[in-house]
């Protein structure tokens, strides 16, 4: 039964993540958006810490102290900003996201909030939780800053302008 939640669920999210990222423009990584949550490695563990409210990731990391379905995910999924974090001599380094990738994480953020909050979901969301959490995000400048105007713009603006915005100053 956890199996079929499971799948469910991340394909309501990829669906939402598909359906925003067609109306920015970004049609293939909307059709392409999280197919490594259908892999074995992430799919079973999935399966195994499924909840229903929040992302299993967390509960295995509880459990063992890291999930081995997150290492697989983001090393695979360009649209986490843990997948533009290099080793560097001086330590950790963020690496400048390409646009595209900004725009798909905020389309992905957006959709968990959706998928997790269902009918309580509010525009204002996203942002509670990205500011929760930023603390933590080893990101680039710009990158980050792309990511708080647009959860900015969301939050006092509404899903329909903020889709306006991208589409009319962000994606050029």
């Amino acid at each position: 039964m956890k199996a079929i939640q499971h799948f469910k669920t991340i394909t309501k999210h990829k669906i939402k993540v598909m359906q925003l990222c067609f109306r920015i423009g970004l049609y293939k990584q909307g059709l392409l958006h999280d197919m490594s949550k259908y892999s074995p490695c992430e799919f079973l563990t999935g399966v195994h810490y499924y909840q229903g409210d929040k992302s299993p990731n967390s509960a295995q990391r509880e459990e063992e102290g890291y999930s081995i379905a997150w290492l697989h995910h983001k090393g695979r999924n360009k649209h986490h900003w843990e997948f533009w974090v290099d080793f560097t001599r001086q330590g950790l380094a963020p690496a400048k996201m390409p646009t595209r990738y900004v725009l798909e994480m905020f389309c992905d953020r957006i959709a968990a909030s959706m998928t997790y909050q269902g009918k309580r979901y509010q525009d204002t969301f996203p942002l509670a939780y990205y500011e929760r959490g930023k603390h933590t995000y080893i990101m680039h400048p710009q990158s980050r800053a792309l990511l708080e105007d647009l959860l900015i713009h969301l939050h006092d603006n509404g899903l329909d302008a903020t889709i306006d915005y991208i589409n009319t100053y962000i994606q050029k």
